[in-house]
């Protein structure tokens, strides 16, 4: 689906589910329109033909699927008589902006709200979004992205490459210091905090900020290049906001938040104000999304990310070490920059299990250099060390982007030889 809809004279959301139901196509996506606008369970007084007109959900497109012989969730309640199927079908699904307003909390609370709990489901599933263009006027999106975040880093024509802090957690702040320092002679791009690791009592925010922009600014007199280090500030709404101007005052250039920790509205209020990019990691996601008959897809949920404000979205990597499918990361990938709303572009990151042999395979899925590409272990752990584990994925990257195969660079490059030989069997 395109990421805007045609006003006309009453401003509609769309929502495509996958579901799942022992009863008809039909009765079940009438429930579901009734169910998260107008109606319940049985008729009330005050549910005019009038009222319904102006407010009521409506069903615009059922695509039926091959049915299945079981059920892929507890709980569905059968009609009388039934024959032993669950009829899956794509539904489309229009609401009324004005029951709702432009607004991701309550956006939510109609397309993803009680429909998850009826029991004419086996299974449901949200798959996409189209939002009218009134969502744009309330919510400016990435103030950075793409470009913004290329331009802070002054690197142009490649992807910005860089790790995750390991051990992540544990250091103290001399220590990580020193790894930072470490990290950005090495030649990387960026930086960023382990999920697990934003302000915890043996490693205090503001200690931490100190010796990380005092590493950033050292290594920076040394290459001429001021690492991008994202800041792990997931927290309570205040506490976010005093982190995230203590970062700016000592010349910090990212903010990251856990985005299913802070919900949507904490990354709407912190893009409000916050003046560096903000770098959005999705850990959790897969308690959201990893049944394939529940929760919501990828697709639809970054849109909600970009809309809020999120520059850059984690996407999971190919051949990680999580259970993700290369295609539907691929998906993730390409959706992070499809057009939405006239803009709204964020920067997808790549990451988990990932070395420079992965770079071919990303290039094809992402069809684009715009791209964050993180390795933890596959730049640490290169035998030559972090700079030359760098190098390996740069080179990795420039023999992507040549299409020269990548036993045939590596030929010529020992960095990416080594790093052939320490990685590849351990995808």
């Amino acid at each position: 689906m395109s990421g805007v809809a045609g006003a006309g004279t009453q401003e509609r959301v769309r929502a495509v589910y996958l579901i799942e139901t022992p009863w008809s196509l039909e009765r079940a996506a009438a429930v579901m329109a009734g169910e998260q606008s107008t109606g319940t369970f049985t008729a009330v007084p005050g549910e005019t033909d009038d009222l319904k007109l102006r407010h009521a959900a409506h069903v615009e497109h059922i695509e039926p699927l091959e049915p299945l012989a079981a059920p892929t969730l507890p709980g569905a309640a059968t009609p009388p008589g039934h024959d032993g199927l669950y009829r899956r079908g794509r539904v489309t699904l229009s609401f009324p902006l004005h029951n709702f307003g432009p607004s991701i909390p309550n956006l939510l609370s109609a397309v993803a709200g009680n429909l998850y709990e009826l029991q004419e489901f086996s299974g449901l599933r949200l798959l996409d979004l189209e939002l009218p263009s009134s969502f744009a006027a309330a919510y400016p999106g990435p103030k950075f992205g793409v470009d913004g975040t290329r331009r802070l880093t002054g690197v142009q024509g490649r992807p910005l490459l860089g790790t995750i802090v390991k051990p992540s957690i544990g250091l103290t702040p001399q220590e990580l210091g020193s790894l930072v320092y470490d990290m950005a002679l090495a030649g990387l791009d960026f930086v960023k905090d382990d999920e697990l690791n934003a302000n915890p009592p043996f490693a205090p925010m503001e200690q931490k900020v100190q010796a990380v922009m005092e590493a950033v600014e050292r290594a920076a007199d040394v290459t001429g290049r001021k690492l991008m280090y994202a800041f792990n500030i997931t927290g309570e709404i205040d506490e976010m906001k005093r982190h995230h101007d203590m970062i700016v005052r000592h010349g910090g250039n990212c903010v990251m938040v856990s985005l299913l920790s802070i919900g949507l509205p904490g990354l709407a209020h912190l893009n409000r104000y916050s003046e560096v990019p903000i770098h959005g990691h999705r850990n959790q996601w897969g308690m959201l999304t990893r049944s394939p008959g529940l929760g919501m897809s990828f697709t639809a949920y970054q849109k909600l990310c970009r809309l809020a404000g999120a520059d850059h979205i984690h996407v999971n990597g190919l051949n990680s070490k999580f259970y993700e499918s290369n295609e539907s990361v691929t998906t993730s990938l390409q959706a992070c920059v499809e057009p939405l709303l006239g803009g709204y572009k964020a920067m997808p990151v790549v990451s988990s299990g990932q070395w420079a042999g992965m770079a071919h395979a990303t290039y094809a899925a992402a069809a684009s250099v715009d791209v964050m590409h993180l390795a933890g272990g596959g730049i640490l752990a290169h035998p030559g060390g972090p700079a030359a584990g760098c190098l390996s994925m740069k080179l990795g990257w420039e023999a992507a982007v040549r299409g020269i195969p990548l036993e045939q660079y590596a030929a010529e490059h020992p960095a990416l030889m080594q790093a052939i030989a320490k990685f590849r069997g351990r995808q």
